[in-house]
């Protein structure tokens, strides 16, 4: 395992996160499947070429098996997390220390039938449920809180809660 001093200078892994309301203002969760109890809004790396809102749709369908969402907004700022120790120099190759996420907002525009989470080769979430966006931090790994609680106030206005 390389030196904390040398993983600290990796860089962050260009990201986009997907706060996805429905039309109740509550946003889509999901429960990963390789850490049971932690859940998140879907969110994956930008690849190259590939602006952040083509991004946030392509995350969407791969992590919920649906694209039926129109765009809101994209936060006007980024933030970014470092992953906890443990997993530092694991993910992603060991080459990112953790990621720079761009949030976009998007309301769905299907029925819950239409999330299928296991239409993608390789499923991320092993369960699904709307929830109030204020509750969210609750629910989210403890590294990504503050992460959260940017996107809760950026976007809270889409919110009924």
């Amino acid at each position: 395992m390389p030196h904390k001093s040398d993983l600290d200078k990796l860089p962050y892994r260009p990201c986009v996160g997907v706060a996805l309301f429905n039309q109740r203002g509550q946003v889509f969760v999901g429960e990963r499947i390789d850490t049971p109890g932690a859940w998140q809004m879907p969110q994956g790396g930008i690849d190259p070429g590939e602006d952040a809102k083509a991004a946030a749709f392509r995350e969407l369908k791969e992590e919920t098996g649906t694209d039926k969402a129109e765009f809101i907004e994209i936060m006007d700022h980024t933030v970014s997390y470092d992953l906890p120790p443990e997993l530092l120099g694991k993910m992603w190759g060991g080459n990112f220390r953790g990621q720079q996420q761009y949030w976009i907002a998007l309301r769905f525009t299907g029925q819950d039938s239409d999330i299928i989470l296991d239409d993608d080769d390789r499923p991320e979430f092993s369960e699904w449920k709307w929830v109030d966006l204020k509750d969210i931090t609750n629910l989210i790994v403890p590294f990504k809180r503050d992460v959260y609680q940017h996107v809760i106030q950026a976007f809270r206005k889409y919110s009924q809660s």
